[in-house]
């Protein structure tokens, strides 16, 4: 049974014929707005189909079977596009991770400590960044290797750096 994952947004239309920009949501564009790859809306309930995808300026444009013209595409701005995903893929490099295969790891210290689960990864125009829930609520981590070192999908945890105030309380810091 395949999961499902958001790949990108509908953005604006580009010219008269449907065309589209995409607002990638996936470090695999190629992979999944290849030609002939069928899309799906949140609901589950609109097809989209890659139809042809051209790089214009650093954007994505993609025409899809569905959106045939300009009005069509101007309909569909905003819509959430879903690509269904087998639950054993992964991403074609090694130290690249799907969303869903980092929700729910228990996050860790250096030392071994648990000291949170990671509830949802949020994609800002920058970088990734975990929410992890910890005892004191939730905190912010960056995604970054500098941070995050370590993640053992086999073992369901990952690895975040010692580094004051990142999961604790400054005053927490201080009083130690």
């Amino acid at each position: 049974m395949s999961t499902e994952t958001i790949v990108g947004v509908i953005g604006r239309p580009h010219g008269v014929r449907g065309e589209v920009a995409v607002e990638l949501r996936t470090d695999e564009p190629e992979r999944r707005f290849a030609p002939g790859q069928v899309l799906r809306d949140e609901g589950g309930t609109r097809p989209f189909t890659v139809q042809s995808v051209r790089d214009h300026s650093g954007r994505l444009l993609v025409r899809f079977a569905e959106v045939v013209n300009r009005e069509t595409a101007e309909a569909v701005r905003g819509t959430l596009l879903i690509a269904a995903v087998e639950p054993e893929e992964r991403p074609l490099e090694p130290e690249e991770f799907y969303d869903r295969q980092l929700i729910g790891l228990q996050v860790r210290r250096a030392d071994g400590v648990v000291v949170g689960t990671v509830n949802s990864v949020l994609h800002l125009p920058s970088q990734e960044v975990l929410e992890v829930e910890t005892a004191n609520g939730p905190r912010l981590v960056p995604f970054v290797t500098a941070l995050v070192p370590h993640i053992d999908l086999e073992a369901c945890c990952l690895t975040v750096a010692d580094v004051a105030g990142l999961l604790d309380d400054l005053q927490d810091v201080d009083e130690d």
